[in-house]
């Protein structure tokens, strides 16, 4: 099985306490940005404190579909084959930070993780795929 992940540091995945990066990767590496975007991303029990809808069976599978606008869900980086070990990204709380204060911190941090090719690929897709809805003042009526 392919490594969705590199360079983990279990302790701060345990606090549920890290952001995602959004922001496109050759933005920052281009220093293109003078905004990063993040999105927070937590552990499926303490989504689920939050948000009791998602104790319900069967609502994680819909979200690992791509069936629930806004959630993405990621592998877990130290037990990808337990699916309650994922992670889930809320694409509808974006923070912005500015890039130079992201970047010192990155510094300070050390250690973090990332994930890997093509699973980067298709996080970005989903992100991308939550703001390129477009809502329309009328549809095609449904075939009958």
């Amino acid at each position: 099985m392919k490594s969705f992940w590199t360079q983990i540091d279990e302790e701060r995945l345990a606090r549920d306490e890290l952001p995602t990066l959004s922001t496109q990767t050759c933005d920052l590496a281009h220093k293109k940005v003078s905004l990063v975007a993040l999105c927070p991303i937590h552990t499926l029990a303490s989504f689920e404190e939050r948000n009791p809808k998602f104790r319900q069976k069967g609502k994680w599978e819909e979200v690992r579909r791509g069936r629930v606008e806004g959630l993405h869900l990621l592998a877990s980086p130290t037990d990808p084959a337990n699916n309650r070990k994922a992670l889930v990204v809320d694409f509808g709380q974006i923070i912005s930070l500015p890039f130079e204060y992201l970047t010192q911190r990155a510094r300070n941090l050390g250690k973090r993780w990332r994930l890997n090719s093509p699973f980067l690929e298709h996080f970005s897709q989903a992100f991308a795929r939550f703001f390129m809805r477009v809502g329309l003042p009328s549809s095609i009526p449904q075939f009958r």
